[in-house]
């Protein structure tokens, strides 16, 4: 086949590629979700208009209304603020630790496939040690070690997921230097960085960056369990899950507390998971 014809088939594919992203409004309602969320932490004065910090007076455990769309806290703090603000200290710590997970895991795994067996098997080992450790213990451990707060939430959850970065960067540079390709341009007197940097690294990038997505909705929630159990963002940060922990105290009398919260950690989890599978392929 030569490249005209591989560029005509494309371009008949495409339409059809065109229509099977039309039909499908989860996906598109799980772009929207997250462009939502990330206008929310960028620009929250455009949605919310009262203090996230401050309470009013006489206005606490208000339920929802039209001045307060998701009611107030046991403070009078207005819900909805407080989630929108939460955006920002939500998203920033799971991008943080993604990136932790990303760039120490695709390096490692890297490593190990360019790398002689020996060492491969060094890195690999301690790869297997990682992986049986339970994600939520290594966190709390590495929490314990460092301290609390948001950028050590957050750098606790990017090295429990270094791990599962290293071992799909390491199968997805072996299986690219199997390739005809990675040999022709060894064989034609390329050297190591030319070549990885031109041929491997663009073509393993994708599926890590999918799996970052999938990561990226794991760190929500590893993030929010954190703060949930007490080892994350202290008080009066509105994180989403320390909002979550502080109304488990009132759910009889004001569910909205942890409800709202909670409901939006799962939509954000689930667009996240729903592009993750777009991105690595899934036609479903």
């Amino acid at each position: 086949m030569t490249a005209i014809d591989s560029l005509r088939i494309q371009r008949k594919n495409q339409p059809r590629a065109a229509r099977r992203l039309r039909i499908k409004p989860g996906l598109w309602l799980a772009w929207a979700v997250i462009a939502l969320a990330l206008v929310a932490a960028l620009f929250p004065h455009l949605f919310a208009h009262y203090d996230p910090y401050c309470g009013v007076a006489g206005t606490q455990l208000t339920p929802p209304d039209g001045r307060h769309w998701l009611g107030t806290d046991q403070l009078g703090r207005d819900v909805f603020s407080r989630i929108i603000y939460g955006t920002r200290w939500s998203l920033s710590a799971a991008v943080a630790a993604v990136a932790v997970g990303l760039v120490v895991g695709a390096a490692t795994g890297m490593l190990a496939a360019f790398s002689r067996l020996s060492v491969e098997n060094l890195v690999m080992r301690l790869v297997d040690v990682l992986l049986s450790i339970p994600a939520l213990l290594l966190s709390l451990s590495i929490i314990i070690l460092l301290g609390m707060g948001t950028f050590h939430a957050a750098l606790a959850v990017g090295c429990a997921s270094v791990a599962n970065f290293a071992r799909l960067a390491r199968a997805e540079v072996l299986r690219i230097r199997r390739q005809d390709y990675i040999e022709a341009a060894f064989g034609s007197g390329g050297r190591f960085p030319a070549v990885f940097l031109r041929h491997v690294l663009p073509n393993a990038l994708p599926t890590l960056l999918a799996f970052s997505a999938l990561q990226f909705g794991q760190a929500i929630l590893a993030l929010s369990t954190l703060s949930f159990l007490g080892f994350g963002s202290p008080p009066p940060v509105p994180e989403w899950g320390l909002m979550i922990a502080e109304g488990r105290n009132y759910l009889a009398t004001a569910w909205w507390l942890s409800v709202f919260p909670g409901g939006v950690v799962i939509a954000v989890v689930l667009a996240a998971n729903r592009i993750s599978h777009y991105l690595s392929g899934d036609t479903l």
